[in-house]
């Protein structure tokens, strides 16, 4: 690649171009709390490039968190089976109703 004026950014420049667009998207503050939080934490984790991915990514889910959405998930299963048969049923209604209706039609 060749430099020319028109390609060429002092180092700087990118630099801060590049901070401004972390700091607009949130990500140093992001970065910054989770620091924070590592720093206060009174026993430092043995990993701290785990902690780090723990905390922004929002970490494992609690058991007690899988155990909820596992029942809400088999709630959620039977009542969509009762909704099927409920559909089912308003359907074979409907269909007796425009039957009827044909009759009357062609009568």
């Amino acid at each position: 690649m060749e430099f020319t004026a028109d390609n060429y950014k002092p180092a700087d420049s990118k630099r801060e171009e590049f901070r401004r667009y972390l700091e607009k998207s949130g990500v140093l503050d992001s970065l910054t709390k989770v620091l924070v939080a590592l720093y206060e934490e009174p026993e430092k984790p043995s990993s701290a490039v785990d902690f780090l991915r723990q905390h922004i990514a929002g970490g494992p889910p609690d058991n007690s968190d899988i155990e909820a959405l596992r029942l809400e998930i088999s709630q959620l299963k039977e009542r969509n089976k009762e909704l099927e048969i409920e559909l089912s049923i308003l359907k074979g209604k409907c269909e007796k109703v425009e039957d009827k209706v044909e009759v009357q039609q062609t009568s």
